[in-house]
């Protein structure tokens, strides 16, 4: 039998980073993992590499272009006759990016001498792991600690079960060899609203199901407000408040049965993406037959530092409490990595960036107004909407606005809100700011290149204290 002082079970965001932190701190270190890709070929990376964030982005920015170039353009003065959109030549573009990177995974673990287990991972107990590979072996291996990082899956819906065709989960809508005319997307989160967006600027009618009856509810309501409605004006039939009740397949349709309030109504489209949540991916990893402690919803329960009950073992990303996102997995696995090599990793919660790619993007970091105002906390908020800021309207994208959310006695900045162009990398000022414990005063006395978009984000602090310049 094998042993190393690590044991990571998974090849994610969270398992690779921790497995390579892990070498880097000396440790000698294993990373099980079983993903195949489409060719039957294994590849490290997890679905945030293979089958979510790079692919989805990939196609976001590939459906951007083309939606500029056709509606955008013309306004510069660039007109472009014959347009012609071919899918093969995006997907092969797509899957292009995601081989560049994966076999870049695969590149560091051969510069750290990292030993990849492929195959599937279970807990055995004693820090035991049984490797199960694709053609049916198994090895055992020992690691001194371990470190649980399986990721998780799509939940499927009762009555709309995946098929794979006309009924996907976001793996499926990523793959579509053509453009639906008419896509149905049951919820109205990121995953939803992002390919939702792919879809509709490839040219397909899409109606987004929002079983809540505000679109992006955890999102400051004022981001909320204007994600409708920008999402709205651009052609996304959003619906809020409605629940699917039936769905019923031909050959030709699927018909989905639609309730809210103004009643029942048939719906009838050609797919269907399934985009309501994921489940951590604990089954079959044997964790009760480990004694491994999960909770009522199948997450694996850890302390802050990402200990379990069980001496030695650590469990992060999504198959923990928080958010699942893929940079907070790769966080928690510096922090654990860090841990066992004795050193003292941490993750600050708080002020961990949250981003959603359609087009204007929303970011934000922080507490919203409605988390503050049901704690009755005493804030001040500064906005200054994108109208105001000349590198915006040079661009031809002056929509969205930057919120600055702000302790009314100390200045502290509680939280930061974007949406607009670029607001993913936007927010990362914020993030340093609030990391550092910085004031909305330290960001309205930092020069600010002009003209820049950065620019919104301090007339933004400006205007907390009631002294913005350009509005």
């Amino acid at each position: 039998m094998d042993s190393f002082d690590v044991v990571v079970i998974g090849g994610g965001p969270g398992g690779y980073v921790a497995a390579i932190r892990c070498a880097q701190l000396g440790l000698k270190t294993a990373c099980a993992d079983d993903w195949r890709n489409e060719d039957g070929k294994p590849a490290l990376g997890g679905a945030c590499l293979n089958v979510g964030c790079i692919p989805s982005k990939a196609l976001l920015d590939s459906s951007h272009h083309y939606e500029h170039l056709q509606h955008q353009l013309p306004a510069h003065g660039i007109t472009v006759q014959g347009v012609q959109l071919d899918i093969g030549v995006m997907q092969a573009r797509k899957q292009k990016v995601v081989r560049t990177l994966t076999g870049g995974i695969e590149a560091l673990f051969l510069k750290h001498k990292i030993t990849w287990l492929r195959g599937r991972g279970r807990l055995l107990g004693e820090r035991q792991v049984e490797v199960r590979g694709h053609d049916g072996a198994t090895q055992v291996v020992q690691g001194k600690h371990l470190i649980i990082a399986t990721g998780s899956s799509p939940v499927p819906l009762a009555h709309a079960p995946f098929d794979g065709e006309r009924i996907v989960d976001s793996t499926g809508a990523l793959g579509f060899s053509e453009v639906p005319k008419r896509l149905a997307v049951i919820g109205g989160g990121v995953v939803g609203l992002e390919l939702g967006s792919v879809w509709r600027r490839l040219g397909a009618e899409v109606v987004v199901l929002n079983r809540g009856k505000t679109l992006l509810s955890k999102v400051d309501e004022d981001l909320s407000k204007e994600a409708y409605r920008q999402l709205s004006v651009q052609g996304m039939d959003i619906r809020l408040g409605a629940q699917l009740t039936k769905l019923t397949l031909n050959k030709k349709q699927v018909s989905l049965q639609i309730h809210d309030d103004q009643g029942d109504e048939i719906l009838k489209v050609d797919r269907v993406l399934v985009a309501t949540g994921r489940a951590p991916n604990t089954v079959g990893l044997n964790a009760e037959g480990a004694g491994l402690n999960l909770d009522k919803r199948g997450f694996i329960m850890v302390d802050e530092h990402c200990r379990t009950q069980l001496p030695g073992v650590y469990a992060i990303g999504d198959v923990v409490r928080g958010p699942m996102l893929a940079h907070k997995a790769s966080e928690e696995g510096v922090m654990v990595a860090e841990h066992i090599a004795g050193q003292a990793g941490h993750v600050n919660y708080a002020t961990i960036p949250w981003v959603i790619y359609t087009w204007p993007e929303i970011a934000w970091v922080g507490k919203t107004t409605q988390q503050l105002r049901d704690a009755n906390s005493d804030f001040r908020s500064g906005v200054f909407p994108f109208m105001g800021n000349g590198r915006a309207h040079a661009m031809g994208d002056a929509g969205g606005l930057v919120k600055i959310l702000s302790d009314a006695k100390t200045d502290r900045v509680l939280g930061v809100h974007i949406i607009g162009p670029l607001a993913s990398e936007l927010i990362s000022e914020a993030v340093t700011v609030m990391e550092f414990g910085g004031a909305a005063e330290d960001i309205a006395r930092t020069v600010h290149a002009h003209p820049t978009l950065s620019e919104a984000m301090h007339e933004a602090a400006l205007a907390v204290a009631g002294r913005a310049l350009h509005r």
